[in-house]
């Protein structure tokens, strides 16, 4: 076997839908700028992909993904590509990828960035970094086809809450905390508990499930939110907060909320986890009103794409891909606060292309 010093990486590349491809394309430049110990392939799947085959999620790409150190993906579906349900088929592939992966710590960092317009007028770059953490194989998303609709006059999801999945998720959310400098405001190490535990017995089992688990993290200070309210708090002190975990619905929603106070979705990178595998994405979706015309933001993906070689480099302790994790989100800071290669949503006129050559001419210079 050879020596870990020695060992590459095979990444599964899923480009996907819409601006999926554009963006997918521009962090697999920016990886391989850094001529590092990866090796790529690519798959189909998505909504396309069902147009041409009748599968969203061919076999043989899971087979790729099950085989594969780790993925990374473009974006999934199109609103128009539907089940006879009127769900998305594009959808599948992540919806599926979770579950046969066992991805169960969906991971997204909220960070302002300076040099990143946000419609907070008060906040400030370092004012803003925190970690939503959400369940990401149960709570209301493991209803996906299993609902009821009857008789065209009622229709019911079911919430599905275990043990095991809040102990884990909690469990993550605590030791991500451990790794953190604590919240802007105050540097303490905090993790945050969002429910809506006051109305719904399945949220009153995910908090206390989730207090017996802090109980082994002494270190790490334990903070609650109703869902409702913390929508609020995210705008009036999003400084308080270090570490977020909460139910998958729940996490789905303030996920964007949150990314929408940093410059927008195309900022917003996410990691999915489980003990064995990694799966690395841009929080949006595929934009097909936008695809194909070179103005998509690329940031999210990229920035993902260093996520995916941190968690590499931590499972198997490669000291080469936690330093390039760490370049490739400085070039992306130092592009953002430059203004070199601003994209439109940003107000600029850079192109996607523009930015990913900007991020790698910044690679260069490190």
């Amino acid at each position: 076997m050879a020596s870990r010093e020695l060992r590459r990486y095979h990444i599964a590349a899923i480009p996907g839908d819409g601006i999926g491809k554009e963006v997918c394309d521009a962090a697999l430049q920016v990886l391989e700028s850094l001529k590092g110990p990866l090796r790529f392939t690519t798959h189909p799947a998505g909504a396309e992909c069902y147009m041409e085959t009748g599968d969203a999620f061919p076999p043989e790409t899971l087979d790729a993904c099950l085989q594969a150190d780790a993925i990374l993906h473009g974006a999934a579906g199109l609103p128009n590509v539907l089940y006879d349900d009127g769900t998305e088929a594009g959808q599948d592939f992540s919806l599926n990828l979770r579950r046969a992966l066992d991805l169960f710590a969906n991971i997204r960092p909220i960070r302002l960035y300076e040099g990143v317009p946000t419609p907070l007028a008060r906040a400030e770059p370092g004012r803003i970094d925190y970690v939503i953490v959400r369940e990401n194989t149960e709570g209301l998303y493991a209803a996906r086809g299993g609902g009821n609709v009857l008789s065209d006059r009622l229709a019911t999801d079911t919430m599905v809450m275990t043990r095991q999945g809040v102990e884990r998720v909690v469990r993550a959310a605590a030791e991500i905390a451990r790794s953190r400098n604590g919240a802007p405001r105050d540097g303490k190490r905090r993790v945050t508990i969002v429910d809506k535990s006051n109305v719904l017995r399945s949220y009153a089992f995910f908090r206390q499930v989730a207090d017996e688990v802090l109980e082994d993290f002494p270190d790490i200070e334990t903070d609650y939110a109703i869902v409702d309210a913390m929508t609020v708090h995210m705008l009036e002190k999003p400084d308080h907060f270090d570490v977020i975990v909460c139910e998958n619905f729940v996490g789905d929603i303030l996920s964007d909320l949150g990314a929408a106070t940093v410059g927008g979705l195309g900022l917003a990178p996410s990691a999915e986890v489980g003990d064995k595998h990694g799966y690395f994405q841009a929080s949006h979706g595929s934009a097909p009103d936008i695809a194909d015309r070179n103005i998509a933001n690329p940031v999210a993906t990229i920035l993902s794409a260093g996520t995916m070689l941190q968690w590499l480099g931590q499972r198997f302790g490669d000291d080469r891909l936690l330093k390039d994790h760490v370049r490739i989100r400085d070039a992306c800071e130092t592009v953002l606060r430059n203004g070199t290669a601003r994209t439109r949503d940003l107000g600029g006129t850079a192109g996607t292309t523009d930015f990913t050559r900007a991020v790698c001419n910044a690679l260069g210079e490190s």
